[in-house]
């Protein structure tokens, strides 16, 4: 049986003012994880750690990318937003993957926005270095169109388990996908944003978790949720988790495997 905890706080995270701590490397990221010695050299002299304050927004819908980002230990949701402010999570980004893919498709803006989901860390490289890196046509290139086809299979996904799966099943391939994210098992962030991230009401997300409480597969209580048992937790979601996941393995073996 494994344990997880999950934090639910309705206050925001105090963040560290300096930007470079020694804990942090730009390797946390997977992608830079595995990028050759050559492209590394080229990349990581231009790399800005910078804090990933919970709820901030890296872009806004229509809005030219200056930058992109690759979370440490740091989760970012991207969002659809409709035209009477509501939204809905359509992917997340973790430690496995970059902020910013419209940059190196060529589309420069994006109809999304990002917002930081789980409060941590990011480095921040100039657009103009990723592209120049990317027009290479090296490994760089190669890596990031694998991961961007890993994502949109996660963004239809998550689609199609808005649109048929209920929100007890949604909340457990939320957890789940959140948990493959970070670095450890502990995750900070409101009850609001949760709800938004589903696209549903919060009280829908107190029902939904009460329900996974009163199976034993969490421990909810003032906030704080506790998996108690992750693998009926993965029963218990739909099959969108695991085609997620499966392909992301697929795709990424040499970063998912770490």
């Amino acid at each position: 049986m494994s344990l997880a905890v999950i934090v639910v706080s309705h206050l925001p995270l105090p963040l560290k003012d300096h930007l470079i701590l020694p804990a942090h490397q730009p390797q946390q990221n997977r992608l830079l994880a595995v990028l050759p010695e050559a492209e590394r050299g080229r990349l990581f002299p231009h790399l800005e750690q910078v804090p990933m304050k919970l709820g901030h927004v890296l872009y806004e819908p229509g809005v030219a990318l200056q930058h992109v980002y690759f979370p440490a230990d740091s989760i970012v949701s991207l969002l659809y937003v409709m035209e009477n402010g509501a939204s809905a999570e359509i992917a997340v980004v973790g430690k496995e993957g970059i902020v910013g893919i419209s940059l190196f498709m060529g589309g420069e803006t994006t109809p999304s926005r990002a917002v930081v989901q789980s409060a941590g860390y990011a480095y921040r490289l100039p657009a103009p270095l990723l592209k120049e890196e990317f027009g290479r046509s090296g490994a760089v290139q190669h890596l990031l169109l694998r991961y961007t086809q890993a994502l949109l299979t996660q963004m239809a996904q998550t689609a199609v388990c808005n649109r048929h799966h209920s929100v007890e099943q949604q909340l457990c391939r939320w957890l789940l996908l959140s948990l493959d994210r970070l670095s450890d098992n502990n995750l900070t962030m409101t009850q609001e944003l949760i709800a938004n991230m589903l696209g549903v009401r919060r009280e829908g997300v107190t029902e939904a978790a009460g329900k996974l409480q009163t199976a034993g597969l969490i421990s909810y209580s003032r906030g704080k949720i506790i998996v108690l048992d992750r693998p009926r937790l993965e029963k218990k979601a739909c099959e969108c988790y695991a085609v997620v996941k499966t392909e992301f393995d697929r795709l990424l073996p040499d970063i998912m495997a770490n």
